[in-house]
């Protein structure tokens, strides 16, 4: 049996190792061509952009191993059967799931293995990849800008963020439509900048990159001492026809594209740091909902706080003749009843002071939904990534155990019918992962579920699919209902004759 298990191990390893080369290939060449507009014609040199790709390969991990372990399981055991080595090993006795214990034990390694890259090296990578892109972005500006989104231009003391719509010429150095949300030193965008076209101009020898911008407008809000002025919301408006922003970059000529930056994204954790993190953040997002309920039934007034009654009960209280008259029942019981004691000027101004209350109510509602939205999405997205963490090594597991059993059914092996089926299994199983992660982080589901929905879909396709190789039968068993729907005409027949 040891020479057996050695033989399967083997052959399994062979087309593990060949898909996984050929699987991560191809992957690597589908990132690449969306980081191209960052890399090519910026300059940067072999070392680096072999440095990124070097990043960039253990990102992959999530959906190569599955789709590796998938292939190779189908690859191995169709050509078995097709081969009639299964039949052979069948009549010698040995079953399926015997033929399969090496294999199982290197699942399982495989699955460990699996973890500890997502734990470890996947974060790690993300984390350097990012960390380089922002370097880069730093050392060579044009690669900061991306086409059709607000990017983060470094280098300029204040900051701030750029879009955009086109970049060509040399180096990209020509912009159009650019609009620019200048940062205050709290980080607050308080200036915007159109322009229709734009040139960024440097030199080798100065320190200064000089960004001009051509035929637009400029808008700032001042923000005055005087709290009363600030209620009118004053600003400043201008136009120009060439408008020059200077950009300090002698700050960036020493820039290290290896420095690391602090961890901002739950791609970059690991389980230790995700579990700490969302238990800070379900704190602090509790906090921030409580905060703003009470700051808006303040403003509201409509939910008074009740006074707590006297513990001393019965305690009857006798009013003197002279303040009975001042003792005194509400008379107003609506809002008609309050209004109509009012003249019209008055009735005007309660009602116009009401609705602006409401609509700056409504107004803060809005505005605070978005943010608190934002939060619980971020708040989401690391409770994904935590079980994403598990899922992914259990997945490799159950994908084998689908993979298998289904190349014993359909017994082809080579790179035709194995690769076709691998591919619609994975793409069922990856897709499903897509939709699920993006329900579970908009928080129409719970992330947990998001995270494990494909992984326990494809949990009882591998145990059915393993129950049919191990009883020799089909991938789709219509026989048994045809004989059934044979016998019950043989029923009909008999009854009929007897009558």
């Amino acid at each position: 049996m040891k020479i057996l298990d050695q033989y399967i191990l083997r052959r399994f390893l062979y087309n593990f190792f060949s898909s996984f080369f050929i699987l991560i290939v191809i992957f690597i060449f589908q990132g690449i061509w969306l980081f191209i507009d960052d890399l090519a014609g910026k300059g940067l040199g072999m070392v680096i952009i072999g440095k990124f790709i070097f990043y960039f390969i253990p990102t992959l991990i999530d959906k190569v191993l599955p789709l590796t372990v998938l292939l190779s399981s189908i690859l191995t055991f169709g050509t078995f059967a097709e081969n009639y080595e299964f039949a052979a090993m069948k009549a010698s006795g040995i079953s399926l799931q015997r033929g399969m214990r090496s294999l199982i034990v290197f699942v399982l390694f495989l699955g460990l293995v699996t973890f500890f890259f997502a734990n470890d090296v996947i974060p790690k990578s993300e984390q350097k990849m990012f960390n380089l892109r922002r370097n880069i972005a730093k050392v060579k500006p044009a690669a900061a800008i991306t086409e059709g989104v607000f990017s983060d231009f470094e280098g300029t003391g204040e900051g701030m963020n750029i879009k955009v719509d086109k970049k060509y010429g040399e180096q990209d150095r020509f912009l159009d439509n650019v609009i620019i949300h200048k940062k205050t030193k709290q980080n607050i965008n308080n200036r915007v900048i159109k322009a229709k076209s734009g040139e960024l101009i440097s030199s080798e020898e100065s320190d200064i990159i000089q960004l001009v911008l051509k035929d637009g407008n400029y808008y700032e809000e001042v923000i005055p001492k005087d709290t009363k002025e600030s209620r009118k919301q004053p600003f400043a408006k201008s136009n120009f026809e060439t408008y020059t922003i200077n950009i300090d970059i002698s700050e960036l000529n020493e820039q290290d594209l290896e420095e690391d930056q602090n961890i901002t994204t739950n791609k970059m954790k690991n389980v230790g740091r995700l579990i700490k993190d969302i238990d800070s953040l379900r704190e602090n997002n509790l906090e921030k909902v409580t905060a703003f309920s009470k700051n808006v039934v303040t403003r509201m007034g409509a939910f008074p706080i009740k006074i707590s009654k006297d513990s001393v009960e019965n305690k009857s209280v006798i009013t003197p003749p002279e303040k009975a008259e001042e003792t005194k029942i509400d008379s107003i019981i609506t809002v008609d009843a309050f209004l109509g004691n009012l003249e019209i000027y008055e009735q005007i101004q309660v009602m116009k002071k009401a609705q602006n209350e409401i609509s700056s109510i409504l107004n803060t509602v809005k505005s605070k939904k978005e943010e608190l939205q934002s939060r619980y999405k971020f708040y989401n997205s690391h409770i994904l990534s935590l079980h994403q963490k598990y899922a992914l090594a259990l997945s490799c597991i159950i994908l084998f155990f689908v993979g298998a059993p289904l190349g014993a059914i359909i017994r082809k092996g080579g790179l035709g019918l194995p690769m076709v089926v691998a591919i619609i299994l994975f793409l069922t199983y990856y897709f499903i992962g897509v939709f699920a992660g993006n329900y579970a982080k908009e928080g129409n589901i719970h992330p947990a579920i998001g995270a494990w929905l494909p992984t326990l879909i494809m949990l009882p396709l591998g145990v059915s699919l393993t129950r049919r190789a191990t009883a020799d039968k089909g991938l789709i068993g219509f026989g048994h209902f045809i004989d059934r729907i044979k016998l019950l005409f043989k029923k009909k027949e008999k009854e009929a004759e007897d009558q």
